[in-house]
């Protein structure tokens, strides 16, 4: 059976990610892997060069042991009387956020990890947030972000944003969602954000050949397309979350891609401020 991992500082975020997490578990009748990853203070750069005592090293590690054993029980507790229950263990280890969690992913059969966001919780706290982007960056498998304003409520509807420039690539990525939907039985809905520019005969041949090649291809019928009409994709990417009935927003992370130029995009904080709904990265 495959875990998923789902990372926590014990802030009020990441407990609220916990909970989420552990719910989408029982959705996907897989186990959870709690993970907290610690920094000793000689370690970080503005320590400088000091060592730092055995004896305190121990007493942080017991700290992040204990808060993860009371997170087990109140997941254990928090369980219903029928359905799936996730089996839950908990790792807790010293160094870089995602160093450390993407060793647990490997070590653990984890297909997935779940976190919340951080940052001060105003706009652009959803992406810049320390361990989010670091995250983005270095994950090795699907990311999925989940912010405060998330409910834990079942997933039916998965939207996948994409410019079609990197078609193959998307079809990789969309062929690495579906066991995951198929777990769910939920729709993915292909979304395409796009300007009058965007609008001429070829790009809408290019389009429909994309969505020939994935209907003969993804084996999976839950699958449709939208198209949303937008200046800025920033824009359409926001109005979809808030009013496209939609559950988790996929993007592929790589290099020059769609997800990559929002990331970086000047208006990502307009997103980013108020966004309602979890994110999932998935690495390219």
């Amino acid at each position: 059976m495959k875990n998923i991992v789902i990372a926590t500082d014990f802030s009020a975020n990441a407990r609220h990610a916990v909970e989420y997490g552990f719910k989408l578990a029982g959705q996907l009748k897989e186990n959870v892997i709690l993970c907290n990853a610690f920094m000793a203070p000689a370690e970080i750069p503005e320590a400088g060069t000091s060592v730092w005592p055995q004896y305190e090293y121990e007493e942080l590690f017991k700290d992040s042991s204990d808060e993860l054993k009371e997170l087990e029980d109140v997941l254990r507790d928090s369980a219903g009387r029928t359905g799936f229950h996730p089996l839950v263990a908990s790792v807790s280890e010293d160094g870089p956020v995602p160093e450390i969690i993407n060793k647990v992913v490997a070590n653990q059969n984890a297909h997935l990890v779940v976190m919340g966001t951080h940052g001060s919780g105003g706009p652009g706290s959803f992406l810049f947030g320390n361990h989010s982007r670091k995250m983005i960056d270095a994950a090795i498998c699907p990311l999925l972000l989940v912010p405060p304003l998330a409910a834990p409520a079942p997933i039916k509807k998965v939207a996948f944003a994409t410019d079609f420039t990197e078609p193959e690539k998307d079809l990789g990525a969309i062929f690495q969602l579906i066991p995951l939907l198929k777990k769910l039985n939920a729709e993915l809905l292909l979304t395409h954000v796009y300007n009058e520019i965007e609008d001429t005969n070829e790009f809408k041949k290019n389009i429909e050949n994309f969505l020939l090649e994935l209907s003969n291809k993804a084996d999976y019928p839950n699958i449709y397309y939208r198209i949303v009409k937008s200046e800025r994709p920033e824009k359409g990417l926001d109005w979809l979350c808030q009013f496209g009935h939609v559950d988790i927003l996929a993007m592929v992370h790589r290099k020059h891609s769609f997800f990559d130029k929002i990331l970086t995009g000047s208006h990502t904080q307009k997103i980013a401020g108020h966004i309602s709904i979890p994110l999932l990265v998935i690495p390219g």
